[in-house]
């Protein structure tokens, strides 16, 4: 029972919510939420090219004893590249880089004999060699993906090999730029702070620092040299520019809630006042009915109306009973059965047994007050002929 009455309230309160969805649906809208992720555009999008011109520091063992403006070279980019996400993506290109320092050997690869410094030799290489980044967008991975955002910050990492161009110097003679069999590899880091012109152009500042391995075949210096830059660059975006969120529905607030809060704590409020009804009365205790029948019956031998020594007895017995409840009423009803004697016979018995036991009640002490003698020509039990002899009687009932 409990399941059912909360089940029609949950009706009620779910046909007046069914009601309502049908009167706001029409005004639901959809719109992307950042919030909920992003999906892959497809692999056609969001690819970029980047041209970036900028200048390089060579910094090795010697180069200090250089002025800092005589140690300056140009140098430049171009990338393709793709993102991904809006956190990873990936670019590979050309790095050019022309490099100005000091060595110890005038022997070596782009030493300048004729110009020394301190003892030491003017060196002057070109490096170019592709190059290859993973990149990081740490304003989108922080921040959160916006489109139009107009500053991003981005990590990225990566690695190349460079091939060396020197002139070769004979008798003081400069000669043309020529390949001097010389390659290494190189590991850098850097930082891009790119600046949003529109969804296709974008300017950046590119801040890197770059460890050359295998220099010191030019330069007579330790294994590893190193070498930081910066570069203005443009990039181009094509295809696809932004990354689609997904959609949700964004339903309009109603005006006022109150009117609806005040409904559910009233629902909340009757469904726990049903609660506490169903409780009690599953604890309640469970009165036992008792049907009440006839007080006493006497019974009678067929066509005899007299009573006997033990009907008296028993008599006596009823008295005490209805004396001690002076405010219960009771009705003395006689009986006959109806498949012996006839009619008029019946009658006389029905009415002598009757009031054979009235005047045998009062006799015993019982006022007249509680006493009604009647007769009834139907059958007690109406069993058939052949239990006739429990319809001759006369019965004691109490009444309302």
């Amino acid at each position: 029972m409990k399941k059912v009455i909360l089940l029609a309230i949950a009706c009620v309160l779910g046909m007046g919510q069914t009601i309502f969805a049908q009167e706001t649906a029409k005004d639901v809208t959809y719109v992307p939420d950042e919030t909920q992720g992003y999906l892959l555009n497809r692999f056609k999008d969001n690819w970029f090219i980047t041209a970036e011109g900028g200048a390089a520091v060579l910094l090795t063992k010697h180069d200090t004893q250089q002025k800092l403006a005589n140690r300056i070279a140009p140098a430049a980019s171009l990338y393709v590249g793709k993102w991904f996400t809006p956190v990873f993506g990936a670019r590979l290109g050309v790095n050019f880089l022309s490099l100005k320092g000091v060595c110890v050997d005038a022997g070596v690869v782009g030493a300048r004999p004729y110009q020394q410094v301190l003892n030491n030799y003017n060196q002057k290489t070109m490096e170019i060699g592709p190059v290859l980044d993973l990149m990081l967008n740490l304003t989108n991975w922080w921040c959160g993906y916006k489109s139009d955002r107009v500053y991003n910050a981005t990590f990225y990492m990566g690695g190349g090999s460079y091939w060396t161009l020197a002139r070769k110097m004979d008798d003081g003679d400069n000669h043309d730029w020529a390949n001097a069999d010389s390659k290494f590899f190189n590991v850098r880091a850097g930082l891009i702070n790119s600046f949003r012109l529109s969804n296709r152009f974008q300017l950046s500042l590119d801040l890197r620092y770059t460890a050359l391995s295998g220099l010191h075949e030019k330069i007579g210096d330790s294994n590893t040299s190193s070498d930081v830059q910066a570069y203005l660059g443009v990039t181009y975006n094509f295809g696809k520019t932004d990354f689609v969120a997904p959609v949700v529905p964004v339903c309009p607030e109603p005006e006022n809630c109150d009117a609806l809060r005040a409904r559910l704590a009233a629902a909340d409020a009757r469904i726990a006042d049903l609660e506490k009804q169903l409780k009690d009365c599953l604890n309640r205790p469970v009165e036992k009915a008792v049907e009440k029948g006839p007080v006493a019956t006497i019974y009678y031998p067929i066509g005899v109306s007299r009573l006997t020594r033990e009907d008296r007895n028993i008599l006596g017995a009823i008295a005490n009973v209805m004396k001690e409840n002076p405010g219960q009423h009771y009705t003395l009803t006689g009986w006959a059965d109806n498949y012996t004697g006839t009619e008029q016979i019946n009658i006389r018995l029905r009415k002598n047994r009757v009031a054979g036991v009235e005047k045998e009640l009062k006799k015993q002490g019982v006022p007249a007050s509680q006493i009604t003698a009647t007769t009834n020509n139907g059958s007690l039990c109406d069993l058939g002929e052949k239990y006739v002899a429990l319809d001759r009687a006369v019965t004691i009932e109490e009444t309302k």
